[in-house]
């Protein structure tokens, strides 16, 4: 998919947004595409990346609810949703008991399946309210974005630096919780 996106006749910097929208890949996989494939500058990739990042979020919050009951009324349907809910459930212990500051962290960890889909998924099944969801969610994906973004620049150094920040934002966060 990355590469008939890269192929096409899009612009580069819709690429970037289209990717960071879609589900697994987001700003985890548009990022390194934008700067190491792409040469495009990062101050550029970031915006792009973070802002499609979000779009989904909000519709996913909304109508997360209407959406699995539709596709729970086919078999194929119904265990993808179960499948993902449960886990979605499993992971969000942390962010259960740290609720808008557990979401955040859940969403800024640069890993798959951490990302702003599974946040809003998660953000839905334990009831976090509409606005403390989105909020909590857009600095996870705008942390994650700038981890991600160092990993890019900077390699094993960026590694590094973004680890440290991660911890101290965690160290910050449950401090205060």
């Amino acid at each position: 998919m990355v590469e008939q996106l890269l192929d096409s006749q899009l612009a580069r910097e819709a690429v970037v947004f289209v990717l960071s929208m879609l589900p697994v890949v987001e700003l985890r996989g548009a990022l390194p595409v934008a700067i190491n494939l792409m040469g495009m500058p990062w101050h550029k990739a970031l915006t792009l990346a973070v802002a499609g990042n979000l779009v989904p979020v909000p519709f996913l919050l909304l109508f997360l609810e209407s959406v699995a009951r539709w596709a729970s009324r086919v078999r194929p349907g119904k265990k993808m949703v179960n499948w993902v809910f449960e886990r979605t459930r499993r992971q969000g212990r942390a962010i259960e008991r740290y609720e808008r500051i557990g979401l955040a962290l859940f969403v800024a960890i640069p890993l798959p399946l951490t990302g702003a889909w599974t946040g809003s998924i998660a953000a839905f099944l334990l009831g976090i309210k509409f606005n403390r969801a989105l909020l909590s969610i857009s600095v996870g994906v705008v942390i994650a974005g700038i981890v991600v973004t160092c990993l890019c620049l900077l390699g094993w150094i960026g590694a590094a630096i973004a680890g440290l920040g991660l911890c101290s934002l965690a160290i910050a966060g449950l401090w205060r919780a």
